[in-house]
């Protein structure tokens, strides 16, 4: 069963509607889903196809000390659950990927990405935040 922009938008508007001051994004991906799925057509949302709040981290420059506390400080302040952290020194490089649970963060990944670029330039690294959904989806293709 294929849906066309409208009719999505319809079902979300609708969601967003009935959840009235309880509506969070978590909230209407919830009912979107469970209304899509009890339209009586046989589209069910395989696991993995709703979207999650997590974020992955790539992060990389020159090693020097405080990269990894001024990273995880300006996380904690948002919020952020880092759920799996990877460093490794590549010589005189330091390199960093984490995986990051945005959902309980008062700050949406717009946000995060620009506390990320302020860290990035005291710091002197490069950080790059991209929505595990981008991974999830470029191997489906």
């Amino acid at each position: 069963m294929k849906f066309s922009e409208e009719e999505i938008r319809k079902i979300t508007f609708d969601a967003i509607n009935e959840l009235g001051d309880r509506a969070t994004p978590e909230a209407v991906k919830e009912l979107v889903r469970i209304k899509v799925e009890n339209m009586g057509g046989d589209y069910k949302f395989a696991k993995g196809d709703a979207s999650s709040g997590r974020v992955i981290l790539t992060s990389f420059g020159l090693n020097h000390p405080g990269i990894v506390a001024g990273v995880t400080k300006a996380l904690g302040d948002a919020n952020c659950d880092i759920q799996d952290l990877s460093q490794k020194l590549l010589g005189d490089f330091f390199t960093m990927i984490m995986v990051i649970d945005i959902t309980s963060s008062q700050k949406d990944l717009k946000e995060i990405q620009e506390d990320m670029n302020k860290v990035a330039e005291s710091l002197k690294v490069k950080i790059y935040l991209q929505h595990e959904d981008v991974f999830r989806f470029m191997h489906r293709i």
